[in-house]
């Protein structure tokens, strides 16, 4: 199959998930491009982008010159050196100002559509975001894009119960083949915002156990509760309330520390707490780190606390990534009845969850697994098999690969 992949910025360290699927893809015989509306240059790269030489396959539109006449000049010399001039009704498309207003007029739809008309044609669509899909949704009408379409939802992008927001997927559901979000939680909320059923296929977001060991840990005398977050600092990853958890076990005598992993933009808000909780000497903020080093902090902890919550914009988790990774290398997980994290995480069996913005309920099970270290194998034995069975990135490729062809 020739897949094209559409992404809103590549490479983004963070998105080792999708970067899973593509390398996937490509290791099974497909032939992958990569579409996004932006290059990131920011910290390590990770290995696989090199590997697999995949810059080489990734393709940026070119920035709209500013000015009216370069803006047109520039896309004039663009169609007649590529091979974008055999597509004329594509091309009178793109510039139809009264289909698609303000994107053709500035000619920004031209300039989306270009690369496409010069790599074309695709089997597969393959959007990763239900944001992303809603703009190639555009790139296919007009025919720049061809290829079945297909679009992964994996949180942020998920429809919130608000009539105007959700409208913006009207299109998507309505012209796209097939809908593939990670939770079964999240396939309510499209079928809740008009997504027909039977386009959905839940496809979680899978993991690399080939690179995570699984290591019983234990707690020795005297020895403090090495707790870690794994997680970007916005609103829905609930920090706060581990911080809170945090200050209550200090506050009750218990010895404990507390590394959080991320980076964004609460991150003053959360430095102003730990100071006022009186934290400072057990907890670090370690900012933005590479896959490699949470994989290092994960191996020097003892429980791993994902305290998600619902945004005040109705933003929610899929199933988190640093979960499933936790999980696999044998870590103890304390966790939320959050979005698709129960599907992961079975209560008492293969981890711990709390109510959302329970800070009380969070510090009890930091508590309890500071008492009770014995119950910790047996939790973290059933984690392990959880993910081997149902997050292993092997077989959910072939699961995708499989569904693209049906598709």
């Amino acid at each position: 199959m020739r897949i094209a992949f559409f992404v809103s910025a590549f490479p983004l360290p963070s998105e080792t998930f999708i970067l899973g699927q593509i390398t996937g893809m490509i290791a099974r015989g497909h032939e992958v491009d990569i579409y996004a509306e932006a290059r990131v240059d920011q910290g390590p790269v990770h290995p696989d982008v090199e590997r697999y030489g995949l810059m080489g396959r990734t393709h940026i539109p070119e920035p709209v010159p500013v000015g009216r006449v370069r803006r047109v000049l520039r896309a004039l010399s663009r169609v007649v050196e590529g091979s974008a001039w055999r597509h004329p009704a594509v091309l009178a498309r793109a510039l139809d100002v009264a289909h698609h207003g303000r994107a053709a007029a500035s000619l920004t739809l031209l300039y989306e559509a270009l690369p496409l008309l010069e790599r074309g044609p695709y089997d597969v669509l393959h959007c990763q975001f239900g944001t992303v899909g809603a703009r190639v949704v555009t790139l296919r009408q007009i025919g720049a894009a061809t290829g079945k379409l297909v679009t992964s939802f994996r949180g942020y992008d998920a429809p919130r119960g608000n009539a105007g927001d959700d409208a913006r997927y009207d299109e998507l559901f309505k012209e796209g083949d097939l809908f593939l979000p990670v939770s079964a939680a999240l396939r309510r909320r499209l079928i809740d915002a008009g997504c027909d059923a039977l386009k959905i296929e839940v496809l979680h977001s899978g993991i690399d156990l080939a690179r995570l060991v699984y290591a019983e840990r234990h707690l020795r005398d005297g020895e403090p509760l090495r707790v870690v977050t794994i997680a970007r600092l916005v609103e829905k990853k609930g920090v706060i309330y581990a911080l809170r958890a945090i200050a209550r076990l200090v506050a009750a005598g218990r010895t404990v520390t507390y590394t959080v992993a991320g980076d964004g933009v609460l991150r003053p808000e959360l430095e102003r707490a730990i100071a006022e909780l009186g934290l400072d000497s057990q907890v670090r903020l370690l900012g933005w780190q590479s896959h490699d080093e949470v994989i290092r902090l994960c191996k020097a902890a003892h429980v791993l606390v994902a305290p998600s919550v619902t945004a005040s914009n109705g933003d929610q988790e899929g199933i988190p990534n640093a979960v499933k990774e936790a999980m696999a290398m044998g870590l103890p997980v304390v966790s939320t009845w959050h979005g698709g994290i129960p599907e992961l995480v079975g209560d008492r069996v293969s981890g711990l969850l709390v109510p959302e913005r329970d800070e009380a309920a969070l510090a009890g099970c930091l508590a309890y697994l500071l008492d009770h270290p014995e119950a910790w194998p047996a939790m973290t034995r059933a984690a392990r098999a959880r993910v081997e069975a149902e997050y292993d990135i092997e077989k959910l490729n072939d699961t995708l690969e499989a569904l693209s062809r049906s598709a």
